[in-house]
């Protein structure tokens, strides 16, 4: 009898759903896991007819975090744990969160529940977040493990609520509840539980309707932004324009302004 996939995909129109599926078990990071998430990634990034995607957790949990009895059962022969872990994060792990940024369309986590250590960093990877009200994020690692926060939880937490707060989120241990993250700027927004699948695919509709590039050229542009200057960011929107605005996309735009309706991207 074939075991179940850790990670669910399907279609609705251009939005691809990946869906995290061990509910019994709060969807715990596994190398499986990670392994199922870099092929449909792949997936998605090659087939252009995706123009989004929406990345959730099966039951009442998000992501549950590293499970440590799995951690242990994976130690291999002659490495210690740690070496073992070590290995698995930067042949899986890691690239999971790197091709969720550089994936060519907008990633749209909807938090349907908790999101607990490096589920914390897998759920911020995405370029908009929204929450159900009774999803929270905790990052258990340095209280209870003596651990730094991993996935790019450490990097999310400052670069999006500031050093004070992922300061005292890593040491303190305390639950953030969705209301809170979205007040801090954490997440987009919170929403009812009843109502988070369909907020999730109405806004990943409205963005897979934009430009094809719209996601590429927003992070890039992100990312510039938090290292230079204001006169080396001048710059580098001047340039961005320089080519943008001779592409079909912002011609498109221009006409669907001009007509008083909305424009009608290329595909990618």
């Amino acid at each position: 009898m074939s075991e179940d996939p850790y990670v669910m995909f399907e279609v609705d129109g251009a939005v691809a759903i990946v869906t995290l599926n061990q509910p019994a078990r709060r969807n715990p990071l596994s190398p499986k896991q990670a392994a199922e998430l870099l092929a449909i990634l792949a997936r998605v990034r090659d087939d252009r007819s995706l123009r989004a995607l929406v990345l959730t957790g099966a039951g009442k949990s998000f992501c549950a975090g590293a499970n440590l009895d799995d951690m242990a059962a994976h130690a291999l022969p002659g490495k210690s744990l740690g070496e073992a872990t070590f290995g698995t994060m930067e042949a899986l792990s890691n690239p999971v969160i790197l091709a969720l940024q550089e994936l060519p369309v907008p990633v749209l986590t909807a938090l349907n529940g908790g999101a607990v250590g490096g589920g914390a960093g897998l759920a911020l990877a995405a370029d908009v977040v929204i929450a159900a009200r009774s999803a929270y994020f905790y990052l258990p690692s340095m209280p209870r493990l003596g651990l730094v926060p991993d996935l790019g939880a450490s990097w999310f937490l400052r670069q999006q609520v500031g050093r004070a707060r992922a300061m005292g989120l890593t040491l303190l241990g305390d639950r953030l509840d969705a209301e809170q993250a979205a007040q801090w700027g954490l997440i987009w927004k919170c929403v009812d539980d009843a109502d988070l699948h369909a907020e999730a695919l109405a806004l990943a509709r409205r963005l897979a309707a934009l430009p094809a590039h719209a996601a590429l050229e927003t992070r890039r542009a992100d990312r510039a932004a938090g290292s230079a200057s204001l006169a080396q960011q001048l710059a580098y929107e001047a340039a961005r324009q320089r080519e943008l605005i001779d592409s079909e996309c912002f011609a498109e735009g221009v006409r669907a302004f001009g007509g008083r309706r909305d424009p009608v991207f290329p595909g990618r």
